[in-house]
């Protein structure tokens, strides 16, 4: 099969296009051939070095995706080859820069149907991981005031419609070019990055998700009220210390499974969601996608057309 092949860690250069074996579905799995992955920043990340991983290369980026199911394993019995699935691969597992991914039944979806693959592959990991945030770890409540850092990345962006229909007030940070597409999700305040400071100009909140870590994180202790929760998937500085002993501070554990994708679901047929600003590119040019991604000012999702 085809797919983007990671030889070495270093940059996007490290990526190159080339065959590799195709994938075999174990019993509890069935092999997806791909039409759409998306590129999330850890992907850059991992090629980068910046986990501690010892990657066994060529290395296959990649972890959410959308395609149909081409073979599938005997103890599968609720997928039928021929499906349209979505889905996001297990942790520490990826592979999803390719032509086909064998991957476990019972952690994908079936695609809805109202979103083609692009879409769906943009709001898999997306989705998973604002619901987590949001739903599961912070418990933010009708009535909340949230700010959600960098809100016009494809968590950030996600997680500023589930606010809005949970009934939070929400507040968001974006640079001024991205003001129009923000509000268009649904957020109630916008404070400009690149010009303002937020400690500054955003009112106390019961939640920070913070979506871009580094000082970012160090400074959202200061918005939070007494007993306010600070959740995030960006870390702070190394060696940065928690300075306030009257929040919590917390990690979603983002797991992968069926129940969150029927959730994201749930919620895009009610019409509380809907798929993110995309741009779209061939899986021979994904070293041009992470150029894009790493550059940290993108609008939605990139997502590399598989087939």
């Amino acid at each position: 099969m085809k797919a983007a092949i990671l030889s070495a860690h270093g940059g996007p250069e490290m990526l190159r296009y080339g065959d590799i074996a195709d994938p075999v579905a174990g019993p509890d799995e069935v092999v997806v051939d791909i039409v759409a992955a998306s590129v999330n920043a850890a992907d850059w990340k991992v090629r980068q070095g910046s986990y501690d991983s010892k990657l066994k290369f060529p290395y296959i980026l990649g972890r959410d995706f959308s395609g149909v199911v081409a073979a599938k394993g005997a103890a599968v019995t609720d997928l039928q080859v021929g499906d349209e699935v979505f889905g996001v691969l297990d942790a520490g597992i990826e592979g999803a820069y390719a032509e086909k991914v064998a991957i476990k039944a019972a952690i994908i979806a079936k695609k809805p149907a109202k979103l083609d693959h692009a879409e769906a592959a943009a709001m898999a990991l997306t989705s998973l991981t604002a619901i987590w945030a949001l739903e599961d770890t912070a418990k933010l409540k009708r009535g909340e005031t949230v700010l959600i850092q960098g809100g016009a990345g494809g968590v950030a962006g996600f997680a500023i419609q589930l606010a809005k229909h949970i009934g939070a007030h929400v507040v968001t940070t974006a640079s001024a070019r991205n003001h129009d597409y923000v509000r268009s999700l649904g957020a109630d305040e916008i404070i400009d990055y690149s010009t303002q400071d937020f400690t500054k100009s955003a009112p106390k909140c019961d939640v920070v998700f913070d979506t871009v870590g580094g000082e970012v994180q160090v400074k959202s202790y200061e918005v939070l009220k007494p007993g306010g929760r600070l959740v995030w998937i960006a870390a702070a500085p190394a060696g940065f210390q928690k300075p306030r002993d009257d929040v919590e501070l917390l990690r979603p554990k983002v797991a992968r499974d069926r129940a969150h994708l029927e959730r994201m679901k749930e919620l895009l047929g009610a019409g509380a969601v809907w798929p993110p600003a995309i741009t779209r590119y061939k899986l021979a040019d994904a070293a041009e996608a992470h150029k894009i991604s790493e550059g940290r000012h993108l609008q939605g999702k990139l997502v590399l057309m598989v087939r």
